[in-house]
């Protein structure tokens, strides 16, 4: 069965990002992949600022990567940037930490004026482990995304539509590099 991990950057316990993560992991779940989410929140902070590579905790992260066909990098935008405390675990991968993976980044900020965070913060970072594909990838403007009363997220038409789609891509990409591994 294929693997997908999503490393999920928000220092926040629940913002819009989770919402957009609800579709995603409904989408993939639905396919039948497997998938597991690494909220960078809820790793050791001192083993996130001392770069404690040996800590069990990032040991383990490491492995859920490790073993994943694809991962997908869910991240606000800050200062036209992810979050360092995502740059810091990125940072205890091994170098190819992403050798041969299928890589979906998906972003959310507050003004357009970051839609480019993609391209030229993310991408760059991403690009030096190896991986086999990084997607176009998702940004989704804050505005975008309601929450209802009854915690669930109202994600609007287009982006709910490009999210679904690169998804898709996503799961598509990973079938084929998971037969091809067969065959």
């Amino acid at each position: 069965m294929a693997k997908i991990v999503i490393l999920l950057g928000s220092p926040s316990e629940r913002s819009r990002l989770h919402g957009v993560l609800d579709r995603v992991l409904s989408i993939a779940s639905a396919s039948g992949v497997e998938t597991s989410v690494i909220s960078v929140r809820d790793l050791p902070a001192e083993d996130l600022l001392y770069a404690r590579f040996d800590s069990e905790a990032i040991k383990s992260a490491n492995r859920v990567v490790e073993e994943a066909d694809a991962v997908i990098v869910a991240t606000p935008v800050y200062k036209a940037s992810f979050p360092g405390v995502l740059k810091a675990y990125i940072d205890l991968l091994p170098q190819k930490g992403l050798e041969n993976k299928i890589v979906l980044p998906i972003a959310i900020g507050g003004t357009i004026a970051h839609l480019l965070s993609i391209d030229f913060a993310m991408k760059p970072v991403l690009s030096t482990m190896g991986p086999r594909n990084i997607l176009a990838g998702v940004f989704v403007l804050d505005s975008q995304v309601k929450w209802n009363e009854d915690g669930t997220a109202d994600i609007s038409e287009d982006i709910a539509g490009r999210l679904d789609e690169s998804v898709r891509l996503l799961l598509q990409e990973v079938a084929w590099q998971t037969n091809k591994a067969k065959a």
